[in-house]
């Protein structure tokens, strides 16, 4: 018997101020996908963490599973949470 895969765990660094953070944010909710957000503006250590996995500083930030989106890249996210896109 199947059963229903485990969602992938989903992690956004973000700052208040970023539209496409906001973008982002906004379809995780339309789409009902659970999600955890790390403000970098405010939280050295995950900035620091994001840093690490990126190399670099732009936000978002979003982490699917193993997989990392660095900005809004609403083809990619909805492909990696099985999203019709």
């Amino acid at each position: 018997m199947d059963t229903p895969a485990t969602p992938p765990e989903v992690v956004i660094y973000s700052t208040p101020t970023c539209h496409f953070c906001a973008l982002s944010k906004e379809f995780f909710a339309a789409n009902n996908v659970p999600y955890t957000n790390y403000d970098v503006a405010s939280d050295f250590q995950k900035r620091q963490e994001m840093i690490e996995m990126t190399g670099q500083m732009g936000v978002p930030v979003i982490r699917i599973g193993n997989d990392v989106v660095i900005g809004f890249d609403k083809a990619k996210i909805s492909e990696l949470l099985h999203i019709p896109a």
